[in-house]
């Protein structure tokens, strides 16, 4: 157990370091660097997310208009 809780810290002290050092790089502050991955990542989510819903849209739209017809005398 104590190994992953070293692994943890690991991952956590050198994780925000790249933020840091983007941050250094760029000029700006490391909280909004750590937003702005934030934002990015619900939106990425939110984008998935409304391109399932366009394409069930499109599915279902596309099956109401098209009747499925059983037999030849549905015509």
């Amino acid at each position: 157990m104590r190994t992953v809780i070293k692994l943890k810290y690991f991952f956590e002290k050198h994780g925000f370091h790249v933020s840091s050092r983007l941050a250094d790089k760029l000029g700006m502050r490391v909280t909004s660097v750590r937003l702005f991955f934030i934002y990015i990542s619900f939106v990425t989510a939110g984008l998935g997310f409304g391109v399932y819903l366009t394409l069930a849209f499109w599915i279902r739209l596309k099956d109401l208009i098209r009747a499925k017809r059983s037999s030849v005398f549905d015509l």
